[in-house]
């Protein structure tokens, strides 16, 4: 069995790389919205990162990139 060449084996490998990047993008988009409820739901950002046991920068940095409130 031939094996490909490595450019093609390259290209393939980067046309990959992209469509796990968009998945990853819109994955993270959506975490935000839910972060988002969390934070309507528990009143404010500390509470939802204490709820999840995280800091509240971290919940507050992914609201801020990837929301518009």
């Amino acid at each position: 069995m031939d094996t490909p060449h490595w450019r093609d084996r390259l290209r393939a490998e980067e046309e990959l790389l992209e469509q796990l990047e968009a998945k990853a993008e819109a994955a993270r988009k959506r975490r935000a919205q839910a972060l988002k409820a969390g934070v309507s739901e528990l009143g404010s950002v500390y509470a939802v990162a204490k709820q999840l046991g995280t800091s509240w920068t971290a919940v507050d940095n992914a609201l801020k990139k990837y929301t518009t409130k």
